[in-house]
């Protein structure tokens, strides 16, 4: 049996602040559509987008950090130490 492989991932988000729930979804043109509860304000909506990513991919929050987009709609997000069956599982469709 062979060991799985971890890398780094990064991905385009386009975050959705005051939403009714939090969820991800793929978006038009590629990329993710992370919607968060909370209000762009004080980093609030911001946190709200790492923890909701790390819950969607099934990773420690620790783990996904936004290298860029701090106070923009548009981001672009870091997740670390993922294995190829993790992203798997999240972009599997659920029902």
């Amino acid at each position: 049996m062979t060991e799985p492989q971890f890398q780094t991932m990064m991905l385009n988000v386009r975050v959705q602040p005051r939403a009714k729930r939090n969820a991800v979804q793929p978006a038009a043109g590629g990329g993710l559509k992370v919607y968060v509860t909370a209000p762009p304000e004080d980093g609030r909506a911001n946190d709200a987008v790492v923890e909701t990513i790390a819950e969607w991919l099934g990773v420690k929050r620790r783990q996904v950090e936004i290298v860029s987009g701090a106070t923009n709609r548009n981001k672009v997000v870091r997740v670390t130490n993922i294995s190829q069956a993790q992203l798997d599982a999240a972009l599997r469709p659920r029902s």
